[in-house]
């Protein structure tokens, strides 16, 4: 279910910057093809780690959110997120890796509680990387 690179890029932009709907996803610019997030996304709705909901006065268009199985893999998510950004290159400036790391316990709370109230403002920021400033 989570041992597929897609799978958690999908369920982090959904937990730290908000998206929710394909089109977002698809313009993450991780590169993913459309096949593979639609496959994606169906496996995540398969196993209840996301759901899907009719968008209010729009008939065709449907939002992905975290179910509290999905929101559960916060703490997991966080530590993979700060270990990856202490291992790899990746974009985020060391600074707020550092902060999360030393508020982890506050950034879950808040994480939970914008899961909770729907607050889609990105936890996390989308960074860009020093060669595409």
């Amino acid at each position: 279910m989570l041992g597929d690179r897609w799978s958690l890029l999908i369920i982090r932009d959904l937990m730290v910057r908000g998206y929710r709907t394909f089109k977002e996803f698809q313009q993450a610019g991780e590169g993913i093809a459309t096949n593979i997030l639609a496959d994606r996304l169906q496996k995540l709705i398969n196993v209840d780690i996301i759901s899907t909901e009719q968008v209010p006065g729009d008939r065709r268009s449907i939002h992905y959110r975290l179910t509290e199985k999905g929101i559960d893999l916060a703490p997991v998510l966080l530590d993979l997120l700060i270990w990856g950004a202490r291992h790899e290159e990746t974009s985020a400036p060391g600074a707020v890796i550092n902060q999360l790391e030393a508020n982890r316990e506050s950034v879950l709370a808040e994480t939970r509680r914008r899961w909770k109230d729907r607050d889609l403002t990105p936890l996390i920021p989308k960074f860009q990387k020093e060669n595409e400033l």
